[in-house]
């Protein structure tokens, strides 16, 4: 850029490409703070592109398959969707939008498209419900009807889905890790560690990076969980150099059944492999538009792509309105600048994760660090973006890194959902209870949908016996009875076809 003289109030005397385009001066900032608020974004959530693959990777699909990688998992590809895909979105937000937003595959959304959809039929399918969705989303968009869908659920439901999601997403990081592990017999269905005591070193190793992960983000550290995954890494290669400490699966039986080593680390060994894969794009592609309903049926179908789309419709919305009023750019009405196009990218990028195989892309909260340091403009979108691309090199890198040292960060990000439970009037029985039933069932069924389905029924129920039947949203009618058929559909399928 052509360099420019500056007055105290007119801004630059000769403007270049980068203050035309995105009007930094008007916003009160400059092309440095640009630059730092997208570097600052970048390292609080490139999290992500470790993370992903470790939820996506290792989950097989009702063909037993796994994501990209046919019958291994392969997390580089995972890692390299997903690192392309954030950065495409993300300068797509800052060009169109000029907004100092950030996305990338969501978290939560993401547990959801491997444990309650992908168990269901293929990864191709479930994918194709993603993209699906993003579509939604983009036509509730373009007509306007998103005021009618962000209306429908009561804003206090919204959050207990958050909510509960945090607490899934916790409990997947914590039996990842080996700190909670099956018990396989008995009453009780879970315990801590082995036999109840806590043993081995990949749990030592989470065990410390919890603590880690936690001081620096009560620190307020830049790149908390960025530096707490690196810096774990670094000791669980030093611990599997010294201690030898191998995988989980060391072998099979004679029997076909694995020869288990309960001590040794869950997923990846943490070792330099002999060879680095190199960068390749499995999973782009990877998806089936309409799959879905003839794997699982048309009521089901239906009720996967409508609860994908009230976890990210809705998350969008809040998260937008949050970084709009961290950064003073709300208008009177509480709305951020140029709205229409911050929903129609995001649409975009809901839809385009699907087809890259890496799952829904939805704004980011984190965007508030780069705002922090002084972001105003999509300029530092940009800035994010481009690093996200640059990421894509060290993709193949990803399947070092052990899951004791990744997940840590689960834990916390579950932390961070759960503040939400405070928005709850616990003291209103006709929320406080759908609320709790939301809450509670996601991790203790291990099913997001049967949280958000027993929510919505319950709330529905209630009402309905407290005779304000005229309170609840037709929409929430038609999708409580749309839940009681996907929880009955057994007994259902029985009666209509005996």
């Amino acid at each position: 850029m052509a360099e420019t003289t500056t007055t105290a109030d007119a801004g630059p005397t000769h403007p270049g490409f980068l203050e035309r385009f995105f009007h930094i001066h008007q916003r009160g900032s400059t092309v440095g703070r640009e630059v730092r608020g997208g570097v600052a974004t970048f390292f609080t959530m490139a999290y992500i592109v470790v993370l992903n693959p470790l939820i996506l990777g290792y989950v097989q699909d009702a063909d037993g398959k796994f994501l990209g990688g046919g019958d291994a998992p392969n997390l580089a590809a995972i890692a390299a969707g997903t690192a392309l895909v954030a950065g495409v979105l993300t300068i797509l937000m800052g060009v169109v939008a000029n907004f100092p937003l950030a996305l990338a595959t969501g978290l939560g959304l993401n547990a959801f498209v491997a444990y309650a959809i992908a168990s269901k039929m293929t990864w191709a399918d479930a994918m194709g419900l993603v993209v699906l969705e993003g579509i939604v989303i983009l036509v509730l968009v373009l007509t306007g009807f998103r005021q009618a869908v962000f209306h429908a659920v009561p804003a206090q439901l919204k959050t207990a889905i958050s909510v509960g999601i945090g607490l899934f997403i916790a409990l997947i990081g914590l039996v990842d890790a080996g700190f909670v592990r099956r018990t396989g017999a008995g009453t009780v269905p879970v315990e801590l560690g082995v036999g109840g005591q806590l043993a081995g070193w990949p749990t030592l190793v989470f065990a410390l990076g919890v603590v880690l992960i936690v001081a620096l983000w009560v620190r307020k550290v830049r790149g908390a969980i960025i530096i707490s995954i690196i810096a774990m890494t670094v000791v669980a290669f030093v611990v599997e150099a010294i201690a030898k400490v191998g995988p989980t699966v060391v072998g099979q039986n004679a029997d076909g059944t694995n020869k288990i080593n309960p001590l040794g680390w869950n997923l990846n060994v943490p070792a330099w492999p002999d060879v680095v894969d190199p960068i390749n794009f499995g999973t782009l592609g990877e998806f089936n538009l309409l799959g879905s309903f003839e794997r699982v049926g048309v009521v089901a179908a239906v009720l996967l792509v409508f609860t994908l789309m009230l976890a990210d419709f809705f998350d969008t919305m809040g998260t937008m309105t949050a970084i709009g009023a961290e950064a003073g750019l709300l208008d009177e009405e509480g709305n951020p600048p140029a709205t229409q196009r911050i929903l129609v990218v995001d649409s975009v990028a809901a839809a385009a994760g699907g087809a890259a195989g890496v799952s829904s892309n939805t704004s980011y909260i984190e965007s508030a660090s780069g705002v922090g340091e002084g972001a105003r403009t999509g300029l530092a979108s940009v800035v994010t973006g481009v690093l996200f691309l640059v990421a894509v090199v060290f993709a193949p890198l990803v399947k070092i890194i052990p899951n004791e040292a990744a997940v840590p960060a689960l834990v916390l990000v579950g932390f961070l959902m759960m503040q939400q439970v405070k928005e709850i009037a616990w003291d209103d029985v006709e929320i406080a209870i759908p609320a709790f039933l939301t809450i509670i069932l996601m991790p203790f069924t291990y099913s997001i949908t049967a949280g958000i389905g027993a929510g919505f029924v319950v709330y529905v129920l209630i009402k309905v016996v407290r005779g304000k039947i005229r309170q609840v949203h037709p929409m929430m009618w038609v999708t409580a009875l749309l839940f009681v058929v996907y929880f009955f559909i057994e007994p259902i399928t029985e009666v209509v076809t005996g």
